[in-house]
């Protein structure tokens, strides 16, 4: 082991600001944006997420020469990775009380709409690649299998399926930058997420669904919100807000050391070009699920009396969920770029069109069933996240339900290992479709009869209630 020699440590060199510069960046951006949205009347009726708007002013500023050095493209997309995971770490720490609403069958259905998502996306995706294959355009078969990966998946997945994907390409003599196609789904998603449900958001405001000063009102902490019954000091030999940063910086050390010491294990071919890579992408998944474990050792603790006072404080860890979801919206995208596309434009354009008509209606129908009590809120949450990232279905979430009252958020976080389970057959699929274009057209087959059941799942209560009113 080297140690490092901190007498030849300078600060006067650049890296040794770097990383601050660009939270720094993001940080002025979203100060900007908010400004953005508070005074300019438009802005501010339009519900654009303040992080959204500081996002977008990024954006514009790389546009100008020699711009693209101060703002770091890979320090933004590791910043919207790591913002993710601890965000939802953040948000299952959470003793809400609201999570009995989200029962374990209501999990479950909200898991079955997103794998089924999943399965629409990657019909049509397919379905466009093929086409385009076959009339000469050159475009890989398999192609369109990464817009499920860029919009429900996000950047992780579609960069690490994207590179299978080429890999497999060019044995067919077939030049396709899957990567790059990948990431650029899943930027467009990211906006695709945030616009649309803004735009959507405005016309239920403007029929009278939505309601601002309800949504003003509830913004306004009530005493109760921020402290507990038995709840450690605010300030003692440690302040409380330093407690819960280091439980949830603890929480996703862990998700490190347990991904890390999976990827030193010998688990086949599958296991190393499929398990391996994907558990990086869920990170926000194995949050989660470290996150709820550790909260129940605390319960154990107590329970034992070697702990008497409580340690978790909502208000403050909602705090820290929402400043990573703000500074991982702008961070997203600010690294959002289109320059890799060439050729490959007017098809992607065609799927990513195509696949967000279906998912928006998709997701409509569906949660107007799943949630009758909260179907706008469990709409943009899922929307936001099967077309963007879990971060777009938050931040919408947020636009109104700000306290997380209902129990959209819970189903959003709850859900992601359902989602897995259900659909660990589409993963499967990805590793075969794109061998030839015979089996991309058996991989079609297979998703059309895997949505339909699926989707019979989720509807089942109002078909079975129809056939007994016909008998």
């Amino acid at each position: 082991m080297t140690l490092i020699d901190v007498s030849v440590m300078t600060f006067d060199r650049p890296e040794a600001w770097q990383w601050l510069v660009q939270f720094c960046i993001l940080a002025t951006a979203l100060l900007l944006g908010n400004v953005l949205r508070t005074k300019v009347p438009f802005l501010n009726k339009s519900l654009l997420p303040s992080a959204l708007l500081g996002g977008l002013l990024l954006l514009i500023f790389k546009q100008f020469p020699n711009s693209r050095e101060l703002i770091n493209k890979p320090m933004m997309e590791i910043v919207t990775y790591h913002a993710l995971g601890l965000g939802f770490v953040a948000l299952a720490l959470k003793n809400n009380k609201i999570e009995s609403k989200s029962t374990p069958m209501k999990v479950i259905e909200t898991g079955a709409l997103t794998a089924s998502t999943y399965v629409i996306q990657g019909i049509i995706g397919l379905i466009v690649s093929i086409i385009f294959f076959l009339v000469g355009k050159k475009l890989f078969y398999a192609a369109g299998l990464l817009l499920p990966m860029g919009f429900g998946q996000g950047p992780g997945q579609a960069l690490n399926f994207g590179k299978i994907f080429t890999g497999w390409a060019s044995q067919q003599g077939i030049d396709f930058p899957g990567a790059d196609f990948g990431l650029s789904i899943a930027a467009t998603g990211f906006i695709v997420g945030s616009v649309v449900g803004v735009i959507y958001m405005n016309i239920l405001r403007r029929k009278g669904v939505l309601s601002r000063k309800k949504i003003a009102d509830a913004q306004v902490n009530k005493l109760e919100d921020y402290e507990g019954e038995g709840e450690i000091p605010d300030a003692e030999s440690i302040d409380k807000l330093s407690v819960q940063i280091c439980m949830v910086l603890f929480v996703y050390f862990l998700v490190y050391l347990f991904t890390n010491w999976i990827q030193g294990m010998e688990l086949g071919k599958f296991g190393t070009n499929t398990l391996k890579p994907m558990l990086w992408g869920f990170n926000f998944l194995l949050g989660t699920l470290f996150a709820i474990f550790f909260k129940w050792v605390l319960g154990r603790f107590k329970k034992a009396r070697l702990m008497s006072r409580e340690y978790i404080n909502n208000y403050m860890l909602n705090r820290i969920s929402g400043f990573c979801f703000d500074i991982m919206i702008v961070a997203g995208t600010a690294a959002i770029n289109f320059e890799e596309l060439g050729k490959f434009v007017l098809p992607f354009a065609i799927i990513v069109t195509l696949g967000s008509i279906a998912t928006f209606f998709y997701v409509l129908i569906i949660s107007k069933h799943l949630y009758p009590d909260y179907k706008y809120e469990g709409f943009f949450s899922m929307f936001g996240m099967l077309t963007g990232t879990a971060s777009n279905g938050m931040i919408l979430l947020r636009e109104i339900d700000p306290k997380f009252e209902t129990p959209a958020a819970n189903n959003l976080v709850l859900q992601s290992l359902a989602a897995i389970v259900l659909g660990f057959p589409v993963l499967l699929l990805l590793g075969i479709a794109p061998q030839s274009l015979h089996s991309a057209w058996i991989t079609l087959a297979i998703l059309v009869v895997f949505w339909v059941a699926l989707t019979i799942f989720m509807l089942r209560t109002k078909i079975f209630k129809r056939k007994k009113k016909d008998e």
